[in-house]
């Protein structure tokens, strides 16, 4: 878990009592959650617990039929995805949204234009010059990036050449490179193997210790959530059952029998 989680301060992301209805569908009832700053916050549940339309409200992308969202104190919960990115929001998607044909370092160069250079990046795109000779402190921050995400080996490897677990890496290193305050994942390990995870995991925790960003992430993989995070929410049927440190998630009788029960053993928690 993150050593500089200081939950005394205001939180970076807080969602107020949302409540989201399709028709005659509460898809979400009251729910509320903080992200603190330079914190790992965990969001599981079963399968049609509500937590992708909860990802989309907190994200932009849905805006709830009742219920507020803060970041930084701001109230955001009407304003566009893009709006919020602005304000130091990023996310990345459980299906990576990459370019086959562009190279690691490509992708974070792109994104750090997006922040620092985001008018060179336009001329340079409607007059064909591509990615013309970068200026020094864009190589310093990109060349930081790609050594902090472990990423110098196959920086100039083109996407379309790499597994699925340095995709993922390659999302986290590109989203980073906008300077977010808050990122939130989407199904970070989907698609990996027990060693790609742990290397991802670590890659988390690494980011949130030298970066001042926190991370929200949905999973699937609740051993990876109780390792990394400093708080989990357990949805079910739209409604939060539970919320607190991952000891206290796994001890919780209502979260057993919604949802770890089947997937934490007595083993496994001796291992923790």
């Amino acid at each position: 878990m993150s050593a500089t989680t200081d939950v005394s301060l205001p939180a970076r992301l807080s969602a107020r009592d949302v409540t989201m209805r399709f028709g005659g569908l509460v898809a979400l009832d009251n729910v509320s959650i903080d992200v603190p700053p330079r914190s790992v916050v965990g969001l599981v549940g079963p399968n049609g617990a509500g937590k992708s339309t909860l990802f989309g409200v907190l994200s932009g992308l849905l805006t709830p039929s009742a219920g507020t969202v803060t970041l930084d104190g701001t109230d955001i919960t009407r304003t566009s995805a893009r709006a919020r990115a602005r304000r130091g929001m990023a996310r990345t998607f459980q299906h990576p949204e990459l370019f086959t044909t562009l190279t690691v370092r490509e992708h974070v160069v792109l994104a750090d234009r997006v922040r620092h250079s985001g008018a060179r990046l336009w001329t340079d795109a409607i007059t064909g010059r591509g990615l013309r000779r970068p200026p020094a402190d864009e190589t310093a921050r990109v060349d930081s990036l790609i050594d902090a995400l472990g990423l110098g080996p196959i920086a100039h490897r083109r996407i379309g050449d790499l597994p699925l677990g340095s995709c993922r890496l390659v999302e986290v290193a590109r989203a980073l490179a906008v300077r977010p305050r808050l990122v939130l994942l989407d199904e970070p390990s989907s698609g990996l193997d027990v060693t790609e995870t742990a290397e991802l995991a670590d890659v988390l925790q690494q980011v949130v210790a030298t970066h001042d960003v926190s991370l929200l992430f949905v999973e699937h993989d609740v051993e990876l959530v109780l390792r990394i995070c400093d708080s989990v929410h357990v949805l079910d049927f739209g409604v939060k059952i539970a919320a607190g440190t991952p000891d206290q998630i796994r001890e919780d009788p209502a979260v057993r029998a919604a949802y770890l029960g089947a997937d934490v053993t007595p083993a496994q928690e001796a291992q923790s």
